[in-house]
């Protein structure tokens, strides 16, 4: 295991896998741009669905926003696992916006 989800080790525990594990950087960066090419097939099948108007099975529609937001939430979770200043930045916006949605943020 080459990862360390401490807080205080996690950037450095990913630079190492980038600069010692054979090919570790390779890895990571189709892990990351594999990630984005996931999303753009997500938006290309959702415009599919606006275009041949499969929104109106609103049962089957609904499974896939459900699917959708738990792949946001999880490609977050991704995102901030690096523990980057891009990853606390993201991370503190985001839950800055949460905080400003009424019963959640209270």
């Amino acid at each position: 295991a080459h990862y360390t989800a401490v807080t205080s080790l996690a950037f450095s525990s990913v630079a190492n896998m980038c600069r010692n594990v054979q090919y570790g950087w390779l890895i990571r960066n189709l892990h990351a741009n594999g990630a984005s090419l996931f999303f753009i097939c997500i938006y290309l099948h959702i415009a599919r669905g606006f275009y041949y108007g499969s929104y109106l099975y609103m049962e089957t529609w609904n499974t896939g926003i459900i699917l959708l937001l738990t792949l946001m939430a999880t490609a977050f979770v991704g995102y901030v696992l690096p523990w980057g200043q891009m990853s606390f930045w993201g991370a503190t916006v985001i839950t800055n916006l949460f905080s400003a949605v009424p019963y959640i943020g209270q």
